[in-house]
């Protein structure tokens, strides 16, 4: 089947046809892998590509010297910087980690530490840019594959501080390395308590970008009348100033909710440590607290409080709210991290050498960000004018209007089309059921690809 036939090919050509590689058939190979991989994204390397001279195409590519992860992943961070700095609204680069195990692959000795120390892998730590106003997920801005460093006996805290190789340095140098927004624009670096960092924090305000971080530690701060306290404890005795709904996504531990929270806010200073850790100034930085916390949670369920910094001005309610639904953006980057791990199975990966394995999880990290946009585009503001044609081949419409509705139409909205997919993915379309999320939306995708193919071997079907 032409790779060109399915929505695939623009994806490949327009996340890799800049890679350098070497060799210009190398990136023309890298494109058409990937057109074939966002079909069929799950399971092991030959459940993706049935094709045993695709295949063993791919595992030739991953063993040359010039495919590196740095050179899979340079295109499509490209497109990302670029995008950026398009953008006209906010652009949030939401920070975060997720543990890549690999402890099956015996023959690969130089992994790092994972979990409690019994298992091995990488600490991946991904930025993603997203749009605010519109939760546009425009790319991976960054990815650092990272290995937890074993502990030296007697290591002084200087020395501690100077390893080019301890973990806490993920924050800054992914800051450092993604460039600040032009003049006119807002860029925010948005985290969860791991960033909480002041090494981090400091060199974002010194670099005079913006960033909005949960806090993990009751650290010292000064008031502006001078005073002395702790920053959790002062927080929490902030009176409210106001109170909005925050949608609370369902984990393991939780269900879904929505949760009725308060709304408080200061400024003040948080002061340098007596025994600081990490590379940093020395200076107070000047930022504001945002204290939200959970009015009358259910019965049992453990109620929602976010304790959030930030050196974006907060001078009013509407201020506050904005910065609230700026952090709820960060869910954003756990879904993509489950696009990752489930969607595309990055840990089935079966290489036996760093060499090789590092660019294939570069070149699926980049296929993630399909998975995550199938629901992207399902929830935007013109879901239901837009032809999903527009978005997709004909042929992908048409197959799954035969499925639905079992007639062909390509006149389907991008709504239709989506909530269509869904129930193809086993969602059932019930007014009072949660949207579709990407999971159930990737089962819907990988079930209508057989029809596509079935349609255009048989050609019993002809689109544009």
């Amino acid at each position: 089947m032409d790779d060109r036939a399915t929505w695939g090919a623009s994806f490949g050509e327009e996340h890799f046809g800049a890679a350098q590689l070497g060799d210009q058939r190398r990136t023309k190979r890298l494109t058409q892998l990937a057109d074939r991989m966002v079909r069929h994204p799950g399971g092991t390397l030959p459940e993706k590509i049935d094709d045993p001279a695709s295949l063993k195409a791919l595992y030739r590519l991953m063993d040359k010297e010039e495919v590196t992860h740095a050179s899979v992943l340079a295109p499509s961070r490209e497109r990302t910087l670029r995008l950026m700095r398009e953008t006209e609204g906010t652009v949030l680069l939401v920070h975060d980690g997720t543990e890549l195990d690999y402890s099956g692959l015996t023959s690969l000795k130089g992994l790092g530490e994972i979990g409690s120390g019994t298992h091995r892998g990488y600490l991946a730590h991904n930025v993603l840019a997203v749009v605010a106003e519109t939760r546009d997920v425009l790319g991976l801005a960054y990815q650092k594959l990272a290995k937890r460093p074993k502990a030296r006996n007697k290591e002084t805290r200087q020395e501690t501080r100077a390893r080019a190789d301890r973990l806490s340095r993920c924050w800054k140098d992914a800051s450092a390395t993604i460039p600040a927004a032009a003049a006119g624009r807002r860029q925010i670096e948005v985290a969860d308590r791991g960033a909480d960092i002041l090494e981090f924090l400091d060199f974002v305000q010194s670099q005079e970008k913006s960033y909005l971080v949960r806090s993990q530690y009751n650290r010292r701060i000064s008031l502006e009348n001078g005073e002395e306290t702790r920053l959790h404890d002062y927080a929490r005795r902030l009176p409210a100033a106001g109170y909005k709904s925050v949608e609370v996504p369902a984990t393991k531990q939780r269900a879904a909710r929505t949760a009725r929270v308060s709304i408080a806010w200061s400024k003040l200073t948080l002061l340098v440590p007596r025994q600081p850790r990490g590379e940093i100034r020395g200076v107070p930085l000047s930022c504001w607290v945002i204290c939200v916390r959970e009015v009358d949670p259910p019965t049992g369920v453990q109620p929602l409080e976010w304790i959030l910094l930030t050196n974006v001005a907060v001078e009013r309610l509407g201020d506050a709210c904005q910065r609230i639904e700026w952090y709820e953006c960060r869910w954003i980057i756990e879904e993509y991290h489950k696009a990752l791990k489930t969607g595309c199975s990055v840990e089935r990966l079966q290489f036996t050498t760093e060499e090789r394995l590092k660019p294939a999880i570069g070149f699926l990290s980049v296929i993630a960000l399909f998975l995550l946009n199938l629901r992207n585009a399902s929830r935007r503001a013109d879901a239901q004018q837009r032809l999903a044609t527009e978005l997709l081949p004909e042929l992908s419409v048409v197959m799954l209007s035969l499925w639905r509705y079992k007639q062909p139409r390509p006149d389907l909205t991008v709504h239709e089309f989506y909530y269509a997919l869904a129930r193809l993915g086993g969602h059932q379309n019930r007014k009072h059921d949660h949207r579709p999320g990407w999971l159930v939306l990737w089962r819907g995708w990988t079930k209508l690809q057989p029809m596509i193919e079935a349609a255009t071997i048989l050609g019993h079907i002809k689109c544009g």
